[in-house]
């Protein structure tokens, strides 16, 4: 019988890697810049990370605070221990992810309107659009970050979405 852990392990074996952000930060942040419904996303897609995310860079223990910013057209993960210690630091160009930032931002305001205008299957179109984009931003990200970074499709469907939210405030 193996003696079990506080956090589940078993007594002897080595401790797991904790694969997950503690939290985001969105570096260079002007409040008052955004929609309502652009708020409404960041703030969905922060909590949802903070519920459940996989984010695992490599050759690092976590968890992990991520400092996510646009700095000179280049998207910047820059991944530190809870403490706040600088591990990693990560960019990628912006080029790859600018028509869907654009198409993303576009659908936001499609919505906008839609919503306003009380079109019920307008809404419903666009928000099938927006669904559409993320998951094509989610694989374009997982794809970018594979060689250096564990993520899963969810985790990286809601840093898309802060990503975009980055990308409106410059």
């Amino acid at each position: 019988m193996t003696e079990e852990l506080d956090d589940g392990q078993a007594a002897g074996c080595p401790a797991p890697r904790k694969r997950f952000l503690a939290s985001v930060v969105l570096d260079g942040e002007k409040r008052g810049q955004l929609s309502a419904l652009q708020q409404a996303d960041q703030d969905q897609a922060v909590r949802d990370l903070a519920v459940d995310n996989l984010f695992a860079p490599h050759d690092f223990a976590g968890p992990f605070v991520l400092h996510l910013s646009i700095v000179e057209g280049r998207l910047i993960f820059d991944i530190r221990n809870e403490s706040d210690t600088p591990l990693l630091a990560i960019g990628l160009a912006l080029g790859p992810f600018r028509r869907l930032i654009k198409d993303y931002q576009l659908l936001v305001e499609s919505y906008a309107h839609a919503i306003q205008d009380g079109r019920e299957a307008s809404i419903q179109a666009i928000d099938m659009g927006r669904r559409g984009l993320h998951n094509e931003g989610a694989e374009l990200m997982v794809a970018r970050l594979q060689r250096r970074v564990e993520i899963d499709f969810e985790t990286a469907r809601r840093l898309f979405t802060l990503v975009c939210v980055l990308h409106q405030r410059i």
